[in-house]
Formats: C-alpha cells, sequence, structure tokens
C-alpha cells in the first residue's frame, strides 16, 4: 500500500529524552487501511498521527503523467535566523530557489536529511518528504519571529504518488489575517515534478514584551 494522506497532532510539549510509541492499524480494509501511531511521554500523550493508505496498483489507471522536473539549485552559504532554535535546519542539507528562512515572504526550497531519522536505518520516500513538509510554516513566515507566535499544532500532508531520491522540493506561503489564525500551505515536489501538497494551521499571537 501507499500512503495518500498523513495527519499529525501536537498535543502538548514533547520533551527531549524518552517516548513511548504505539501503532495500530485502525480500520482495516483489503484497499483502503486508516493508520494512527501515539506517542507517549511519563504516560502523557504529546502527539498523535494518523494516515490513509491506499492499495498500490501496478496497472496504468490514467494516462501517463507529464513529468515537471525542476533544476536542484547550486549550494550558497546561509545562516538561521536570529533568535531561532538551531538543530532542525542544520541537519538539514538545504538549497535556496527563492526567498530563504530569514526573509518574510513566500519561499522555494529544496532539502535532504544530511542523518536519518533512526541510526543505521535508511530514511523511506514518505520520512523525507514529512520532515521538510514541517518547514512550511517557518520558510515562508510572514511575521517577526523575534515579535510574534506563529506555531502549528498539525501538519496534514496529502500524496498522490511517493517520492523519488533524497532532495524534496518545498513551495511555500504564509496567509494571517486578524484573529490569531493563520494557514501555511505548500505544494511539494522532487525532481521529477509535483508529489503533493502539506498544510498547517497556525497560531498566531504577540509574544509577551
Amino acid at each position: 500500500m501507499i500512503v495518500a494522506r498523513f495527519t499529525c497532532e501536537i498535543l502538548g510539549a514533547i520533551p527531549v529524552g524518552e517516548i513511548e510509541v504505539t501503532a495500530a492499524v485502525v480500520r482495516k480494509g483489503r484497499s483502503v487501511e486508516m493508520l494512527e501511531a501515539v506517542a507517549c511521554a511519563a504516560g502523557r500523550e504529546v502527539a498523535k498521527a494518523t494516515a490513509w493508505r491506499v492499495l498500490r496498483s501496478s496497472s496504468e489507471s490514467v494516462p501517463p503523467r507529464q513529468a515537471s522536473p525542476h533544476a536542484l539549485p547550486a549550494p550558497a552559504a546561509w545562516q538561521p535566523p536570529a533568535r531561532w532554535s538551531d538543530g532542525y535546519l542544520t541537519a538539514i542539507d538545504w538549497r535556496m530557489e527563492s526567498g530563504t528562512f530569514s526573509e518574510p515572504g513566500p519561499a522555494v526550497m529544496w532539502g535532504r536529511m544530511r542523518y536519518p531519522l533512526v541510526p543505521d536505518e535508511e530514511p523511506a520516500p514518505l520520512e523525507r518528504v514529512l520532515i521538510v513538509a514541517d518547514s512550511g510554516n517557518g520558510a515562508s513566515s510572514v511575521l517577526d519571529i523575534a515579535s510574534w507566535y506563529f506555531i502549528n499544532p498539525e501538519l496534514t500532508v496529502h500524496l498522490h504518488r511517493e517520492a523519488a531520491g533524497d532532495w524534496i522540493r518545498l513551495d511555500a506561503r504564509t496567509n494571517v489575517s486578524a484573529g490569531g489564525a493563520g494557514l501555511a500551505t505548500s505544494v511539494l515536489s522532487d525532481a521529477e515534478g509535483p508529489i503533493g501538497v502539506g498544510a498547517q494551521s497556525l497560531l498566531v499571537a504577540p509574544r509577551p514584551s
């Protein structure tokens, strides 16, 4: 089967330490299945993920897709924005096509994992996509992080095919309106063309002075 939709809900602060993860098939089927995983820390649920997966088919059910290849940008030096906690940012090899993490507004960038998610385990295509897709909000931020919170309590990704290769292209933009909510959306691609879309709902609020 192939995962067609993935959603992760952040239920609380996730500590740097021991985390227990349980996973199950909550809706079994021959053609469609729903999966669920729950992460717990000290007996408290901190995150929950669900995914729909559909039967993988070898038949050509639609006309061949016309590829829309993208060119990987050349490497260039860049620095994480001031006040941003580092760790994740430099654990990913980034190539900027337009915009950067330090400039407000839409951005297009490519990301590749420098390290495996689990030591000595080759990351799966889904892992490579999700790790970059979670950057849509930060890549296309429209507010100064020193003055504003724009936190995503969830991430949802819809995919129409598996990614090919290590590099994932993120074409992201954020919209914020008065009232405390925002939305970050992204188009996800690999070197061969589009593979899906991502979205993150945002909590938007001024930081305490």
